[in-house]
């Protein structure tokens, strides 16, 4: 099981999916911060403990992608998994241009956000 300090930010503008991540993250053994925007994790990220971040491409006025640009200017270092409803080559290839550890196409089977999760934190993938 993670220890109770790896802690993960959900950045996702649909209330069920920040719900629905933050139930599984939990039962993996994860503390969860939950973000509705971009501007709002940009806002909390000098005091997040966050080890990795989940962030939805298509989010508000800043996407998901905007978002890993201007943490990486601002000089975050966050590994994120990007998650889409939709699977475009060119949204895919700018993720992986960003240094992404995942690009995962929603719905997503529960083994391979745990994976991705588990990758980007550097640790063994958590048993339940």
């Amino acid at each position: 099981m993670p220890k109770k300090e790896q802690t993960i930010a959900v950045v996702d503008d649909d209330p069920s999916v920040r719900k629905a991540l933050a139930r599984l993250l939990s039962v993996f053994g994860y503390r969860v911060e939950l973000f509705a925007s971009a501007e709002a994790f940009l806002d909390a990220a000098p005091g997040s403990k966050a080890m990795c971040l989940l962030v939805d491409i298509r989010l508000g006025a800043m996407s998901g992608l905007d978002l890993a640009r201007k943490l990486d200017a601002e000089g975050f270092e966050f590994p994120i998994v990007f998650m889409t409803g939709s699977e475009k080559n060119v949204v895919r290839l700018q993720c992986l241009e960003l240094g992404c550890v995942a690009f995962l196409q929603k719905p997503i089977p529960e083994a391979h956000l745990m994976d991705a999760v588990a990758k980007a934190i550097g640790a063994d993938l958590p048993l339940a």
